[in-house]
């Protein structure tokens, strides 16, 4: 597999994760979305990836992007060690997190999305990150054991670290989120997550490396 990543994107973070807890060997292709005018918007790039996004993945003889269909691809090509659980309703909840996330939060404050906010691109990410971390606080209170749905890591959980890591770099108080809080803690305990991490990518530049 070859995996089309860049170090800070939290939606590659969370494809990283995948295939760090299933233990899948891939090579890794920096696209560094800033430099060159950003480097996904290269006609090489389009020609794989007609959104111009990453990450994708070029994985037994297909290309996938969008994060969470590659995590559900992965899921069903390695179903060791699960990231949906096998009960329904958990299964719904987790679903329904990662959602949550991955289209209620983090399109709002995307790269994207904040250059055409300009100069109040701080403000504008902290308030969609609080309007979502409020939310999800309350839906944490009911799911969350360990992690966010129960005690075994789930896909839910590779959508929330990313988030956090977000949040912190767009200074968000996480005082009023002690769910948040304490599941974030827990997941970075995790090799997986640690090895992962944006601070330990081929493309890390130097002064944000572990």
């Amino acid at each position: 597999p070859i995996l089309y990543s860049y170090f800070r994107s939290s939606c590659s973070w969370r494809v990283r994760i995948a295939l760090a807890l299933k233990g899948i060997a891939y090579d890794m292709v920096p696209v560094n979305l800033l430099n060159d005018g950003g480097q996904q918007f290269s006609a090489e790039f389009k020609a794989m990836n007609p959104m111009q996004q990453v990450p994708a993945l070029k994985i037994d003889g297909i290309t996938l992007s969008q994060s969470l269909a590659i995590i559900h691809y992965l899921e069903d090509t390695h179903p060791n060690p699960r990231l949906l659980p096998q009960d329904l309703k958990k299964k719904a909840q987790v679903r329904m997190i990662a959602d949550h996330i991955a289209s209620g939060i983090q399109p709002l404050q995307n790269l994207s999305v904040l250059k055409e906010i300009g100069k109040k691109k701080m403000e504008w990410a902290q308030r969609c990150i609080v309007s979502g971390f409020q939310a999800l606080e309350q839906t944490l209170e009911h799911t969350a054991g360990r992690y966010c749905v129960g005690d075994e890591v789930s896909m839910a959980d590779l959508c929330l670290v990313p988030q956090v890591f977000n949040a912190e770099r767009f200074k968000v108080d996480m005082g009023p989120y002690p769910t948040i809080t304490r599941i974030n803690k827990a997941l970075l305990e995790l090799e997986a997550f640690q090895v992962s991490h944006p601070s330990r990518q081929p493309d890390t530049p130097a002064e944000l490396r572990a």
